[in-house]
């Protein structure tokens, strides 16, 4: 397949196929969750399912712009756009709005603007430039230290910013950084830790401490007790042990109070259905209340009445959950399931590493924001609000989404003309 059969011809149909599924069942639950009996064309620019229609053709003509760029652009500019995202981070600090206790957004007009979820498109062509670099390796420490800066430094602005959730987003990327040749004991760090600071919240300390120390007798009992693997097993314990202690004092000063209390709600230390646990208590009443084949389009009574706060943005599965049920909802995580998927096919077929990289930091995005989503409605994990791509209302997310997804097929598209 050559240049002359147009990029059109070239470029995955599949995942175009998907996403456009996706935002077409986004936008008619955005006008489900928040549907006036007074404003009932779907095409009303007062209301948000008629604003959400203006972001969905804004977004279609990024696509478009996308597709008909030189894919060298994108690794050509990576750390420019890199640079300019950072910068915008920076800048809204100090003259941006605030919303919902972010100060995270620049109005224009009537509309917001987030640079945080442009960010994480633009970290994620960062990381991919750098890693594309033939002779960069992981297993050089400088390498994992700037490979690292790259996803901490977007993150820690963001966190400045009390964006916690669009913060933690960026910590996703450390899946790229594993298909790039991290050793597994990183990684597995990423899912140790928060398990231990969940015990950490549960448990007496000083009890779990005893449990480190324990854990770490046996790894040395059982090691070949070499100078330095005793101080790597030493260093691990106190690293670990000082974690346990840390967490109360990160939880409470540190975190907002409303991220402190959802996090006490979800370990069942402080269940208040009328304050922090609400939203999660009526999410679940709403999904549940769906049963088999939901309640049908328009007809669901938690959606109807408004007993569920954000539900055309963070809480946009409930609405899928209530009117559409189990078989609805199943639909969707196939959908989800199957984009991410068929982004990791098309990542390993890369013949460029920048290309490669770049569709696994797309997979891990997108799959990170699914799960903490979806875990979210479902009470399985803190409401830390960040949005369901594609499906959540809102212009700077979608418009964010379409640009990380089809920069990538448009990188697919031209893997032909490598050699």
């Amino acid at each position: 397949m050559r240049e002359d059969k147009g990029i059109f011809y070239r470029i995955d149909w599949v995942v175009v196929g998907l996403y456009l599924a996706l935002v077409f069942i986004g936008w008619l639950n955005i006008y489900a969750a928040v549907y006036n009996e007074n404003h009932n064309h779907i095409f009303d620019l007062s209301q948000k399912y008629g604003k959400q229609m203006i972001f969905i053709i804004a977004a279609m003509l990024l696509a478009l712009g996308i597709l008909i760029i030189d894919p060298k652009f994108f690794s050509q500019f990576a750390w420019f756009i890199y640079g300019f995202f950072l910068l915008m981070l920076v800048v809204v600090i100090f003259s941006g709005r605030e919303v919902a206790g972010s100060k995270g957004w620049f109005a224009i007009g009537g509309f917001g603007i987030q640079p945080a979820e442009f960010a994480k498109m633009a970290t994620v062509l960062a990381l991919a430039k750098y890693l594309g670099t033939l002779d960069v390796s992981l297993a050089k420490f400088r390498t994992l230290v700037i490979a690292s800066a790259i996803i901490l430094i977007p993150a820690i602005v963001v966190l400045l910013q009390h964006d916690t959730g669009s913060a933690i987003v960026f910590l996703a990327l450390v899946i790229v950084l594993y298909r790039a040749g991290l050793t597994g004991f990183i990684p597995l760090a990423f899912i140790v830790l928060p398990v231990l600071g969940v015990l950490a919240l549960v448990l007496p300390k000083f009890i779990l401490v005893a449990v480190l120390l324990m854990v770490a007798g046996i790894f040395y009992f059982f090691s070949d007790r070499k100078l330095r693997t005793i101080v790597l097993i030493s260093t691990i314990f106190i690293g670990s042990a000082g974690f346990v202690f840390s967490v109360d004092y990160s939880v409470n000063h540190i975190l907002e109070p409303h991220q402190t209390n959802r996090i006490h709600v979800l370990l069942g230390q402080d269940i208040d259905l009328k304050k922090e646990g609400y939203n999660v208590n009526q999410s679940l009443i709403a999904i549940g209340s769906g049963k088999m084949f939901g309640k049908g389009f328009l007809q669901g009574t938690q959606t109807k009445y408004n007993f569920v706060p954000e539900q055309s943005t963070d809480f946009i599965f409930c609405t899928v959950g209530e009117e559409w049920g189990f078989m609805g909802s199943a639909v969707l995580l196939i959908l989800y399931l199957s984009l991410f998927i068929r982004i990791i096919l098309m990542a390993e077929r890369q013949r460029s590493r920048f290309s490669r990289f770049y569709g696994y930091g797309v997979a891990s995005i997108l799959f990170f924001h699914f799960a903490i989503n979806i875990g979210m409605t479902l009470g399985m994990v803190p409401v830390i609000g960040i949005p369901l791509p594609y499906v959540s209302y809102g212009g700077s997310s979608l418009w964010a989404f379409t640009i990380l997804l089809f920069i990538f097929i448009r990188q697919d598209s031209y893997r032909y003309d490598l050699v």
